[in-house]
């Protein structure tokens, strides 16, 4: 069986956002763990309008194009990690847009959350995010990567400097993704 895809997606889409960098460090971890096939997902680069579909996702009857693309990323992917600011005590907009695009695709598939921001870390943004994955039947794991005071840790390059509580987070997230992938994996495939 080939490795799992991990797809970390980055759920920020603002000028001059700290996502990206926390999605390289973050994305680099997961490379290391040899554990997956590592994907980086970009909302900024992806560009998804408002949602736009005239139909329900559930129905799965998509008519633009763009949904069509976003249908066939999202689906080729066994395991995910949102990468998420925290906005007003939630997550960012954008993000539950891409989220609610679809249905079925999410299904079924372990998800984890990198959370950045001030005194919480994000920690509200990941909170909010499992009630949604929830709801989409994904399974959000515990472990998780919260950086608080996030543009602490930005160098002068835009790179993010990492620490031993954000790698060990990391890691430990990573280990939980992996356990899950399989075992959902074959639940899903036994069901198509």
């Amino acid at each position: 069986m080939d490795k799992p895809v991990l797809q970390v997606i980055v759920g920020s889409t603002r000028q001059g956002r700290t996502g990206r960098a926390v999605a390289d460090w973050f994305h680099g971890r997961a490379v290391d763990s040899g554990a997956f096939e590592v994907e980086l997902v970009d909302l900024a680069e992806v560009n998804l309008p408002f949602l736009d579909e005239p139909h329900h996702p559930k129905q799965k009857q998509y008519v633009n194009a763009h949904t069509k693309e976003w249908s066939a990323l999202v689906d080729r992917a066994d395991a995910y990690a949102f990468v998420t600011p925290e906005y007003n005590h939630s997550f960012s907009g954008v993000l539950k847009n891409a989220l609610d695009f679809l249905h079925y695709e999410w299904q079924h598939k372990p998800a984890g959350f990198v959370s950045y921001g001030g005194v919480s870390g994000g920690t509200r943004a990941a909170n909010g995010l499992r009630q949604v994955v929830s709801t989409l039947k994904m399974v959000p794991v515990l472990e998780a990567v919260h950086i608080p005071f996030v543009w602490e840790l930005l160098g002068e390059d835009g790179t993010l400097r990492h620490n031993d509580a954000m790698d060990a987070g990391a890691d430990a997230m990573l280990a939980e993704l992996a356990k899950l992938t399989g075992p959902l994996r074959t639940m899903r495939l036994s069901e198509g």
